[in-house]
């Protein structure tokens, strides 16, 4: 675990120190530092929370920033957890991977704290596993699959083979989209599940795909191993007679690949840095500090956000009584309109999900490209409201029936 400190107290900020308070309100990042979903989260996921310290400025509290790496174990990530809030860490911020946040979950639910999930997808959050310590802040699996699946299949890409990561991410996925896919009229041809996160080498997967004669390829995972789909699926023709679905693909998969090789790609994302004046103002601000100065991704931006309300219900109910009770911090967001640059505004659901538009972005050809991170064109909006799973539908314990 690596520590640093952000405190906000009653005197100036300079730089991440300014004079310490008694009982800090302490926010934990646990993500991937060292994995497949580094770019997209890791230390950028650090700094955005730090952003939104930064920015709730000084209203009374004291606020600690402190991270650590996960390794993509839920083990590893259960410890973790389980130390920080046993030591006084109040919430826990991110958690990339859905096997490690289904664990980080049950233990905020357990110790009565708060746990601010931006990184993972799986919509199980706000289903038969929703907590009164939870808010599922960014995407889900249920949304990619709608933006994306549902999209393809309407434009004739009616027949589906699956590269699945085996966790509960890739499995949630996979069978989101394949919903979507079988309700558009389409057909689900097979899938292959992989170890995760110890597969680099994709060709027998791919091969596989192309021997199903299936019109999409549909990726159920994310970050490095995404890539290294997509560049092993071109080196081996596939794109020739199907057509890929990235769908958890990020701009900085597509950066890292290449507008050459990503060019037509659809996906679905509800932040990207140059979406709209908000959007821009925000990635002005945080980008001098981003690893290669490079605009926040979805993830990260969605760190910003629930950090931000988080910290703006902390207020609310004052330091004492959050620190003692992690549901009173959770329902006063759930009270509270949510508004912020990366996002816009929005709300938080019954079963702790954050509700805000989804995009359905289309990757542009180099030539439509004017520099370096303009990579998407706006192919339709879902409104917020129309964007997640129905709330009747999830059978979270907590809605009302």
């Amino acid at each position: 675990m690596d520590r640093r400190s952000l405190i906000i107290g009653g005197s100036a900020l300079a730089g991440f120190s300014a004079r310490a308070q008694a009982a800090p309100i302490r926010i934990g990042v646990l993500t991937d530092m060292s994995g497949p979903y580094r770019d997209p989260t890791g230390p950028g996921s650090v700094i955005c929370t730090e952003q939104a310290v930064l920015e709730f400025g000084n209203r009374g509290l004291a606020v600690e920033v402190i991270r650590a790496d996960h390794q993509n174990r839920p083990d590893v990530g259960a410890n973790i957890a389980r130390q920080w809030y046993d030591q006084g860490v109040d919430a826990i911020v991110d958690v990339p991977t859905s096997s490690v946040a289904l664990a980080v979950n049950s233990i905020a639910r357990e110790k009565n704290k708060v746990f601010l999930n931006s990184g993972a997808a799986t919509s199980d959050l706000t289903g038969a596993q929703c907590s009164p310590n939870t808010v599922h802040f960014t995407y889900d699996t249920y949304m990619l699959a709608r933006g994306t699946g549902a999209a393809l299949t309407r434009a004739g890409g009616d027949s589906w083979y699956f590269i699945t990561a085996d966790y509960a991410f890739g499995h949630a996925l996979q069978r989101d989209t394949s919903r979507f896919v079988e309700a558009g009229g389409g057909r689900v041809l097979g899938a292959a599940r992989y170890p995760f996160p110890s597969t680099t080498d994709f060709s027998s997967f791919i091969v596989q795909a192309q021997a199903s004669r299936a019109k999409v390829l549909g990726l159920a995972n994310a970050g490095t191993d995404t890539a290294n789909c997509i560049k092993q699926a071109r080196e081996f023709g596939l794109t020739r007679n199907m057509k890929i679905a990235g769908l958890l693909l990020s701009f900085m998969e597509v950066h890292s690949l290449g507008l050459e090789t990503c060019q037509g790609l659809v996906l679905s994302e509800p932040f990207y840095w140059n979406a709209n004046d908000r959007t821009r103002a925000f990635t002005q601000r945080v980008r001098p500090r981003m690893p290669a100065n490079a605009p926040p991704a979805q993830v990260q931006a969605g760190c910003y956000g629930v950090t931000l309300h988080y910290l703006k219900a902390v207020a609310e109910l004052g330091a004492a009584a959050a620190r003692a009770d992690g549901r009173a911090v959770v329902a006063k967001m759930k009270a509270m309109p949510t508004d912020d640059d990366a996002f816009g505004p929005g709300r938080i659901r019954e079963d702790g999900r954050k509700l805000h538009p989804c995009y359905l972005w289309e990757v542009k050809a180099p030539a439509q490209s004017t520099g370096a991170w303009d990579y998407y064109n706006l192919l339709a909006t879902t409104p917020a409201e129309e964007a997640f799973r129905p709330l009747a539908e999830g059978n979270c314990p907590l809605v009302r029936s």
